[in-house]
Order: structure tokens, then C-alpha cells, then sequence
């Protein structure tokens, strides 16, 4: 039963990544059709990250409160709702209200899921866990490229949003009916399963959360400043990098179509070798290399491709090398949300919330200051400076927290 709840979050995930990628590569026609400066585009993915990021915790802490099902229902429907939204946007200021709404609807929905599996999944699986539901996201992210062009055959833009607001809604009806907070009280597992959730979890039944508990623990700032640098590279993907590569590389949109996607292809095998990575590490050595020293290797081969590939003179073979460092810094997702789960238990929801927000931060500031760099210096390079260095500070940080649980003991692992 517990690969069955994984199997619904990859699908929640990958919606997620529907919804988020198709802003991006509709991005020409929408600043087309509206009017918008490269700016007030820039702008809009801001809002998004600015509303994502200030409701994150609160709504995380609800989750741990009440419950990942009526939260993540109300959640999805909500940003299913403002994705349709979108399509009625009749200019500027319509387009930010409709997408600050929508951020603020969607904040949650990956904390949410830490609540879920903090409840439903033994700690030994939890690396491999996180990475499946990653690689859903992001196998959902390469294709969506495809098929916003493919659906740009037979309806304007707008209607792209409305069918994939629509798909949003029949999976929040069905987890509405379907979901259950506890394993044991899901009808159709088993006695046995459920011993072996319970048993290898680390978290009482019904347990609820205290959400300050969680800005009491040291490793909470190195988490923030990790996710920071990793959002932050995950925004150029999923907003000015089909742009970068189009205006900035001279790129045919042909090969822009293949070249926007891969970066989440590439996502997809590295999250699912992260996350068994870091689960085979954690046994045999501890906390301290499972999590710390897997997330710090990622960031370190991510911060090398990001610098190569900005250098590189020929387009191809530097849209290859950014899609590299971007799968190389999503290897470190299994360790680090499994990390928020193990040192948050019953707060899991806001520890991995209180790491979403920090990297919202960093996503709202990336597209924003890859315009302004490129309105006023012409330079597309820079910007791609600027987030290999940010893959170093998060190396730096996951050395930190490496020497933080160094002698911590989580569920027998340490």
C-alpha cells in the first residue's frame, strides 16, 4: 500500500512540474500577447516564488496539525483553479495578482508530501522514496516542453492552461477519496505492513508537530542556504532557459524544444540514483556521509558543469553541460528532504518547508536577476557565474551539517 501513496505523489508531482514549466515556455507568447518587457516577465515568475515562499510554513504547519489529506487537497485544487486563472490574464497586473495567488496556493504541496511519507514510509526507504517522487517531477518537466508545443498546434496558449488546470482538479478528487493520513487506518493494508511502517519510522501514531521546535535545531540555516543555491538553478530552468538558449546562444527552436527539456531529463536518473545513494550510504556509514557527504559531492560535480558549461563557445555542447549541473544538483534531493524528515519527525512538514522557503527565495531572485543582469550588461554568462558559485556556498553548507550530526543517532542510523 505504501508504493501505491508513492505512486499518487509522483503523480502530484508531476502535475507540479506541469503547471510550473508551462509558464516558461509559453513565456514569448504571453509577453507577446500581453505586451510584457523582458522585466515585467521576469516579474511575474517573482511573484509566484515571493507568495510561494511567504505561505510555505504556515501551510506546512497546518499539515502537521491537521494532516497531509485535507491539506494537500485544498492545495492542488487551489492551484488548479488559478492555473485556469492564468488563461483569463488581460495584462500586466492581472497576470502578477493571478500568479501570486497561485503561489500562495500551491506553498506546502512538497512539505506536504514529507508529512506524508514521515507517516508512511520505514526511514531505510526513505532516500529511495524522495527519489522517485523527484524523478516524477521531473520526468514531467522534460516532456512538458513537448507537449505545450505539441498542444500550440491546436489552441492558443490560454487553453494550454485551462487543460492542465483541469488535470489538477480530478487528482485532488481522487487523493480526497482515496488518501488516509495513518496506515492503519487505510483500508487494505496490511497488519504487516503497517507493523513495518510503524516500527521503522521514528514517530508515534497521531503524532502532531510544534512547529518552533524546528528553528531550535542547528542544521536548519546550512539546509536553507543548500536549497537557496539549488531553487535558485531550478528557476533558470524552468523560466529563462529556453529564452538563454533562443536569444542568448542562437539556438533554432527547434533544438530549443529538445535542449529546454533536458535538463529535467537529465533530473530524472539522478534523482533515482541519489535517492538509492544516499539510503546504501546512510546504513553503512551514518547521517553525516548518507546525507551530508551525498548532498555535498552533488553540489560539488553540479558547481564544475554550471562553470564549464557557461564557458563553453558552442550552444549544444553548452546546453548539455547546464542540464548536467542541474541533474547533478537534483542527485542531492533524496538526502536532503529525507534529511528534513529524519531530524524533523513530527515537525517534518515544517522542516522541509522551512528549507522550501529559503530556496524560494533563491528561485524568486533568479529570474529577476538574470534580467536586470542581462538588460543592463548584455551579458548572458554571467548569471551562469553567479549560480556555480552558488553550488560551491552549498557545498560549503552540507559540510556544516556533516559536522553537525556527525554523532547523531536517528532510528539506529548515525
Amino acid at each position: 500500500m505504501r508504493h501505491r501513496v508513492i505512486a499518487m505523489t509522483v503523480l502530484l508531482a508531476g502535475v507540479t512540474y506541469l503547471d510550473r514549466i508551462a509558464i516558461g515556455v509559453l513565456a514569448p507568447q504571453i509577453r507577446k500577447d500581453l505586451g510584457l518587457s523582458m522585466q515585467q516577465m521576469s516579474m511575474v515568475f517573482f511573484v509566484f516564488s515571493v507568495a510561494y515562499g511567504v505561505f510555505e510554513v504556515p501551510t506546512a504547519a497546518w499539515a502537521d496539525r491537521i494532516g497531509a489529506r485535507s491539506v494537500v487537497t485544498r492545495i492542488v485544487l487551489w492551484w488548479s483553479l488559478f492555473t485556469i486563472a492564468t488563461a483569463g490574464a488581460w495584462n500586466y497586473i492581472s497576470m502578477l495578482v493571478i500568479r501570486f495567488l497561485f503561489g500562495a496556493g500551491e506553498a506546502g504541496a512538497w512539505p506536504s508530501v514529507g508529512r506524508v511519507y514521515s507517516r508512511w514510509i520505514p526511514a531505510r526507504e526513505r532516500g529511495k522514496t524522495q527519489g522517485v517522487f523527484f524523478a516524477g517531477a521531473h520526468l514531467a518537466g522534460a516532456i512538458t516542453p513537448g507537449i505545450v508545443y505539441w498542444l500550440l498546434r491546436y489552441m492558443e496558449w490560454r487553453m494550454v492552461f485551462v487543460v492542465f488546470g483541469i488535470l489538477g482538479m480530478l487528482w485532488a478528487l481522487s487523493w480526497w477519496l482515496w488518501f488516509r493520513d495513518e496506515p492503519r487506518d487505510k483500508a487494505g493494508t496490511s497488519p504487516e505492513e503497517v507493523k513495518l511502517i510503524e516500527s521503522g519510522r521514528g514517530l508515534a501514531v497521531n503524532a502532531h508537530g510544534n512547529w518552533k521546535v524546528v528553528f531550535k535545531n542547528p542544521s536548519v540555516i546550512w539546509l536553507c542556504v543548500s536549497h537557496f543555491a539549488n531553487t535558485y538553478g531550478t528557476f533558470f530552468v524552468m523560466t529563462w532557459m529556453p529564452t538563454y538558449l533562443k536569444e542568448g546562444r542562437g539556438m533554432s527552436t527547434e533544438h530549443v524544444v529538445i535542449f529546454a527539456g533536458l535538463p529535467m531529463l537529465f533530473a530524472v536518473p539522478a534523482d533515482l540514483a541519489g535517492g538509492w545513494t544516499t539510503d546504501y550510504v546512510t546504513r553503512r556509514l551514518g547521517l553525516s556521509w548518507g546525507r551530508a557527504g551525498v548532498a555535498g559531492a552533488s553540489y560539488f560535480t553540479a558547481m564544475l558543469a554550471m562553470f564549464f558549461g557557461a564557458a563553453a563557445p558552442d550552444p549544444h555542447i553548452s546546453g548539455v553541460l547546464l542540464a548536467l549541473a542541474y541533474g547533478l544538483s537534483m542527485f542531492s534531493l533524496g538526502a536532503a528532504f529525507s534529511f528534513c524528515i529524519d531530524i524533523g519527525k513530527e515537525n517534518s512538514a515544517v522542516m522541509t518547508a522551512t528549507m522550501n522557503t529559503a530556496g524560494q527565495v533563491g528561485g524568486a531572485l533568479s529570474p529577476v536577476v538574470l534580467a536586470w543582469v542581462v538588460q543592463n550588461t548584455g551579458n548572458w554568462t554571467l548569471p551562469l557565474y553567479i549560480m556555480s558559485g552558488l553550488y560551491l556556498c552549498a557545498v560549503m553548507a552540507w559540510w556544516m551539517i556533516g559536522r553537525q550530526v556527525r554523532d547523531t543517532v536517528i532510528d539506529g542510523q548515525h
